[in-house]
């Protein structure tokens, strides 16, 4: 039941499309322009930068409230880690797949990282440190992304391993497959972008697609 109560509560909170609802704010869908997503990356190719830090904001933001919600309300448990991971995946869901926008959202990557900031320091200061760097040295957001989810998986193999997280020996596995369906659901939703990175066609950050 705690773990419904989780998914639940996250889809809810990640219900607030804020690059759906910031483009209706100035009169535009979102999500019929550039790659057609709500997310923070196509915010900030249309409506700009400001924009692009409110939205990721947003994103961000509705992501940590779920998550410390989980935490207060399991404080306690030998599993209040796997509980919090719950609800991001269910921020995840609700933010990539909203009912009310016929399951048409973005690609949960700024949700991701309220995801990193509440599980712990270390996972989200290398994971920041592998996007910074991967943008700015090939200008490719999707290919951060990328990185970032499986650093994000890969870390939480290594310090669940060590018992960094409050999870109880018994649910570790169920620790590790619910991280792997956050990774696995990034990638799938970075799909066309890998192919576009594969074929050299991707865009950009900055300076338009690469011949």
């Amino acid at each position: 039941m705690g773990r419904v109560i989780c998914l639940v509560m996250g889809y809810v909170f990640g219900l607030f499309q804020t690059g759906y609802l910031y483009g209706k704010m100035n009169h535009i869908d979102i999500r019929n322009y550039g790659s057609g997503n709500s997310g923070t990356t196509n915010a900030l190719r249309v409506m700009g930068k400001k924009a692009g830090l409110i939205v990721f904001a947003g994103d961000f933001l509705k992501t940590v409230f779920a998550c410390l919600a989980a935490r207060i309300i399991f404080k306690g448990s030998p599993d209040t880690d796997l509980y919090v991971l719950y609800a991001g995946l269910g921020v995840v869901l609700g933010h990539n797949f909203p009912c009310y926008l016929n399951f048409k959202g973005g690609k949960g990557i700024a949700s991701m990282a309220g995801i990193l900031v509440s599980m712990d320091w270390r996972v989200t200061l290398v994971c920041a440190s592998l996007f910074l760097g991967a943008v700015i040295i090939t200008r490719y957001v999707s290919l951060g992304s990328i990185l970032v989810v499986i650093s994000f998986f890969i870390q939480i193999l290594v310090y669940g391993a060590h018992g960094t997280f409050t999870v109880s020996a018994d649910h570790l596995m169920e620790f590790y497959a619910v991280a792997f369906v956050l990774m696995a659901m990034a990638i799938w939703r970075h799909k066309t972008n890998i192919k576009r990175l594969l074929s050299g066609t991707e865009n950009k950050l900055w300076g338009g697609k690469k011949n």
